[in-house]
C-alpha cells in the first residue's frame, strides 16, 4: 500500500512539473508572438535631424541633414523615401514651412530659408514620415530652436508655481510594501527646478524629507502605511511651504523594484505582492527592448517577495521595458531601465593644425571606427560654427542620445547628452531616476495583447501622393475613371485613376522635384462637364500644447549681440550685392532677332494644317471632332458629338490622337471640353511618320490652354476640369563657402559667417576616413566642429572638436 502511495505521489509531482513547464512555455510563446505580431503590423520608424546650429536670426538659413532608421534595431531605413520637415511657431502652433525631403538609404538633406518677415520667437522643427503618423506625435523628431530679430532681446522669464509630480517605482504605492518614489519638479518654462521639501501624513507628522539631485529630479525610500494619507510640501525661497498632492496608498497590489546601477554585470529585479487569500503567486517578468523580447523570467512571490537576476550582457543598448504579469497573465506593474554597453561609433576629428589665420584654408580629417577600433564606412554630416557667435547648448541632443534615449521615452528630456558623457560619474544614477519619472508608451500592452490588430490607417510613402474627390451635384461620383495630366519643365505624362465608393481617387509614389502642374477631368463620355473636383491638400499634424520650454536656450548676452550684429551685416552685404546685380542687368541692352520658343509638346515640325481655336469657333459645338468637320482638306468627319468618327485621306482606320504630346484614344479626346482647347494640328502622310506605325492613318494633335507653359492659371475654370499645382520633393541648395585664394572682387567684403561650413551627405571610405577643406572667416575666434554619424547597421556616433583662428 505504501509503495502505491509513493508511486501516486511521484506521478502527481511529475504532472505538476509538466503542467508548470507547459504553462511557462505557453506564456513565453504567447508573449513573444504577440510582440512580434505587433512589431510586424506596426514597424517603427525613427527620424533624426542634425542642424547646423541651435539658434538663428530672421533672414538666416537653417540647414539640416535627415536620418531615418528602423525603430527596433536602428538599421538605416529606406522603406519610406519621403520625410516631412516642419517649422512650427510654438506660440501660435502655425506651421511656417513644410519641406518634403527625399531620402536614399535613410539619409537626405535640405534647408529652410527664414524670411525677414518671420516672427521672432521659439520654434519647433519637426520631422516625420506618413507611416509615423500611425503612432502618437510624441515619437516624431522634435527640437526646440529660437529665431531672433536683429534688435535682439529674449522673452521675459515666466513666473508661477513649480509643477511637482511623484512616481512610485513600478507604478503603485502599496501599503506595507517598502519602495522608492521618484519625483520631478519643473518651472513654468518646462525646465527642471531644484527643490527641497517634506512629506506629512494625515496627522501632520513628518514622514520624510527630500531634495532634488539633478535637474529637479530625485528619489526617496518610502514605506507607506495602511490607511495613511500623505501630502507633499515644497519650501519656497521666502521660507513658506506650498502643498502638493502625493500618490494614494493602495491596500492591495504589486510592487516592482529594479536595480541595474549597483552592479555593471547584472540587473536585480525585486517583486512584492499584497493580494488577499494568496500566499504564493506565480508570476512572469518580461523584458523587451523596442518591441523585441530580451528575456522572460518566471517565479513565485512569497512572503519575502521574489528576486530575479538578469545578466546585463543579455540586454541591448538603450531602454529595456520591464513588465510584471500576474498569475492571470495580466500586466500589473512596469519599470524602465537603461543599458549602456558603450557600443558606439568613435568619431575622431583632426584639424591639420591647432591654429589658423583668418581666411586661411582649413583641412580636417574625420575618422570613424566602431567601439573595437575597426574602421567603419558610415554616413555623416558636419557643422562648423564660430564659437564667438554660436554658443553650443550644454549637453545638447545628438544622434546617439536621440536614438537610444529620447526617441523611446515620453516627453521633453532636458540636456539629454549628459546621460552619455562618460566623464560624469553620477550619470547612471540620474539616468535611472529619469527612467522612473518619464514613462515609455510606444508599446502599450492593451494594444499588444488584443486578439486582433486593426490595420494601419496610413501607408509607407516612397514618393508624392496626389489625391482628391469627384462630385456631381454635390454627390460623390463612384467607380468612375479620371485622367490626370502632369507636367513641369522636365516631365509630361498622363495617368489615370478610378474613384472609390466615396468618389475619391489617389495616385501614389510620384517622383518629381519642386512642383507639378496638374489637370484633372473625367474620362466617361457623358456628363463629365458636370463633375466638380477637389484636390486634398497635404494636412500636416497639428502641434499639441508645447511639452518643452518656451525659451529653451542659454546664450551669453555679449555673444548673442555679436551674432546679431555680424548676421545683420552679412545679410546687408548680400542684399547690396543682389541690388548691384539688378542695376547692372537693367543697364544692359541686347539687340537680336526675337525667336519664338519651340513648343515642347510638339515632337514634329510644321503641321500640314492647324486650327486656332477661338470662342467664336467653338460656339454650339460639343466636341473637338465637330470643330474639325469641313475645316481641313482631306479630313472627313462622319457623325457628330461623341459618336463621330474621323478619317484622313480616305484611310480606313482612324488617326492617332495626341493630347499635349501624349498619345490618347478617341473617346478621351471626344470627352474634352472644347473651351479648354488652344489649337488642333493635323499631320498627313510623311509628316505623321515621326509617330511610327501608330501614325500610319495620320495624326490629330490637340494642344490645350492649360498644357501651355505660358497659360495664365488665373483664368476662369472650365466646367468639368480642375487645374492646380502640387508640391514635390524639396531641391536641396548647396551651402556657399567662399574661396579666398581666387582674388575675386567679393573677397573685399567683410566675412563673419556664424556657420563657417556645413557639409551634409558625407561618407567615409573603406578606411573610415574623409577629408574636408574650407576657408575660415575674418573672425579671430574659436571654431566648433560637430559631427553626427550613423552606420548601416544602426550604430550611432557623435564627435566634437575645436581649433583657434587668430
Amino acid at each position: 500500500m505504501r509503495k502505491s502511495i509513493v508511486k501516486i505521489s511521484g506521478i502527481i509531482l511529475l504532472c505538476t512539473l509538466l503542467a508548470a513547464f507547459q504553462w511557462e512555455e505557453d506564456f513565453t510563446k504567447m508573449i513573444s508572438g504577440k510582440l512580434e505580431r505587433y512589431r510586424q503590423t506596426y514597424p517603427v520608424e525613427k527620424a533624426y535631424l542634425h542642424l547646423d546650429k541651435p539658434y538663428y536670426m530672421s533672414g538666416d538659413t537653417l540647414w539640416y541633414q535627415a536620418y531615418l532608421v528602423e525603430g527596433s534595431l536602428h538599421f538605416a531605413d529606406s522603406a519610406s523615401n519621403l520625410l516631412y520637415v516642419d517649422l512650427i511657431e510654438q506660440r501660435t502652433g502655425k506651421n511656417l514651412a513644410v519641406k518634403r525631403t527625399s531620402l536614399e538609404a535613410g539619409v537626405g538633406n535640405g534647408e529652410i530659408v527664414l524670411a525677414d518677415s518671420i516672427p521672432p520667437g521659439a520654434y519647433t522643427i519637426r520631422a516625420y514620415t506618413n507611416w509615423m503618423r500611425n503612432a502618437a506625435e510624441d515619437f516624431f523628431f522634435q527640437k526646440n530652436i529660437f529665431i531672433y530679430d536683429p534688435a535682439g532681446g529674449t522673452p521675459a522669464p515666466l513666473t508661477g508655481k513649480v509643477d511637482l509630480q511623484f512616481f512610485p517605482e513600478g507604478g503603485d504605492l502599496v501599503a506595507e510594501s517598502s519602495t522608492r518614489i521618484a519625483f520631478k519638479a519643473l518651472n513654468t518654462s518646462g525646465l527642471g527646478h531644484d527643490v527641497k521639501g517634506f512629506i506629512l501624513d494625515q496627522n501632520k507628522d513628518t514622514i520624510a524629507s527630500f531634495k532634488s539631485d539633478h535637474l529637479g529630479m530625485g528619489r526617496i525610500q518610502f514605506s507607506p502605511k495602511s490607511g495613511a494619507i500623505y501630502s507633499a510640501f515644497l519650501w519656497a525661497e521666502n521660507g513658506n511651504a506650498s502643498e502638493y498632492p502625493f500618490p494614494k496608498v493602495k491596500e492591495t497590489g504589486y510592487t516592482l523594484i529594479a536595480d541595474n546601477v549597483s552592479s555593471p554585470l547584472k540587473t536585480r529585479i525585486m517583486v512584492y505582492a499584497k493580494v488577499p487569500g494568496k500566499s504564493e503567486i506565480p508570476v512572469h517578468v518580461v523584458g523587451h527592448s523596442r518591441g523585441i523580447v530580451a528575456f522572460v523570467a518566471k517565479g513565485k512571490i512569497g512572503s519575502r517577495g521574489l528576486m530575479i537576476q538578469v545578466p546585463n550582457a543579455d540586454l541591448p543598448d538603450g531602454i529595456t521595458h520591464l513588465t510584471l504579469f500576474d498569475d492571470e497573465n495580466k500586466p500589473v506593474s512596469e519599470r524602465l531601465i537603461f543599458i549602456d554597453h558603450g557600443h558606439k561609433l568613435r568619431v575622431g576629428i583632426a584639424p591639420s593644425k591647432n591654429a589658423f589665420k583668418p581666411r586661411e584654408k582649413s583641412e580636417i580629417e574625420i575618422t570613424v571606427s566602431d567601439s573595437s577600433g575597426r574602421p567603419m564606412e558610415t554616413n555623416l554630416s558636419v557643422a562648423i560654427t564660430d564659437a564667438g557667435q554660436i554658443q553650443q547648448q550644454l549637453y545638447d541632443q545628438h544622434i546617439r542620445s536621440y536614438l537610444l534615449l529620447s526617441s523611446d521615452i515620453k516627453g521633453f528630456i532636458e540636456q539629454p547628452g549628459y546621460y552619455f558623457d562618460e566623464t560624469k560619474t553620477e550619470r547612471k544614477i540620474h539616468r535611472d531616476i529619469l527612467m522612473m519619472t518619464q514613462g515609455w508608451t510606444r508599446f502599450g500592452w492593451d494594444d499588444i495583447l488584443q486578439d486582433s490588430l486593426q490595420p494601419p490607417k496610413r501607408f509607407l510613402e516612397q514618393g508624392i501622393t496626389f489625391s482628391g474627390e469627384v462630385k456631381r451635384n454635390k454627390k460623390p461620383v463612384a467607380k468612375t475613371p479620371v485622367s490626370v495630366y502632369l507636367s513641369n519643365d522636365s516631365l509630361s505624362t498622363f495617368l489615370t485613376a478610378d474613384t472609390d465608393e466615396r468618389g475619391q481617387f489617389s495616385l501614389y509614389n510620384l517622383i518629381f522635384e519642386d512642383s507639378l502642374k496638374v489637370r484633372v477631368q473625367g474620362m466617361n463620355k457623358k456628363n463629365s462637364q458636370s463633375f466638380t473636383f477637389r484636390i486634398f491638400p497635404f494636412d500636416p499634424p497639428k502641434l499639441s500644447a508645447s511639452k518643452g520650454p518656451y525659451f529653451p536656450l542659454t546664450v551669453d548676452g555679449r555673444l548673442l549681440n555679436d551674432f546679431l550684429k555680424r548676421n545683420a551685416q552679412d545679410q546687408e552685404i548680400a542684399r547690396k550685392i543682389r541690388e548691384s546685380r539688378e542695376r547692372l542687368l537693367q543697364e544692359v541692352t541686347i539687340k537680336a532677332k526675337k525667336q519664338v520658343p519651340r513648343d515642347s509638346r510638339k515632337i514634329y515640325g510644321t503641321a500640314d494644317a492647324s486650327i486656332k481655336v477661338t470662342p467664336e469657333l467653338v460656339g454650339g459645338r460639343t466636341s473637338i471632332l465637330d470643330i474639325l468637320a469641313g475645316r481641313v482638306a482631306g479630313v472627313q468627319v462622319v457623325g457628330s458629338g461623341i459618336n463621330a468618327s474621323v478619317y484622313i485621306r480616305g484611310n480606313r482606320g482612324e488617326p492617332q490622337f495626341v493630347l499635349d504630346g501624349m498619345p490618347v484614344d478617341k473617346d478621351f479626346v471626344s470627352a474634352l471640353n472644347v473651351h479648354d482647347v488652344e489649337s488642333i494640328d493635323v499631320l498627313k502622310g510623311a509628316s505623321a511618320s515621326i509617330f511610327g506605325m501608330s501614325g500610319g492613318n495620320g495624326v490629330i494633335s490637340i494642344l490645350t490652354k492649360r498644357g501651355n507653359s505660358n497659360y495664365d492659371y488665373s483664368q476662369d475654370v472650365v466646367p468639368g476640369v480642375l487645374v492646380s499645382k502640387i508640391a514635390g520633393f524639396h531641391v536641396p541648395k548647396t551651402f556657399y563657402s567662399p574661396a579666398y585664394s581666387t582674388g575675386i572682387p567679393q573677397n573685399s567684403n567683410p566675412d563673419y559667417r556664424s556657420t563657417i561650413f556645413w557639409a551634409p551627405m558625407l561618407k567615409t571610405d573603406k578606411n573610415g576616413k574623409i577629408r574636408l577643406q574650407y576657408y575660415n572667416s575674418d573672425a579671430a575666434t574659436t571654431v566648433d566642429i560637430r559631427v553626427e554619424a550613423l552606420s548601416a547597421n544602426g550604430i550611432p556616433g557623435f564627435g566634437k572638436s575645436t581649433y583657434s583662428v587668430n
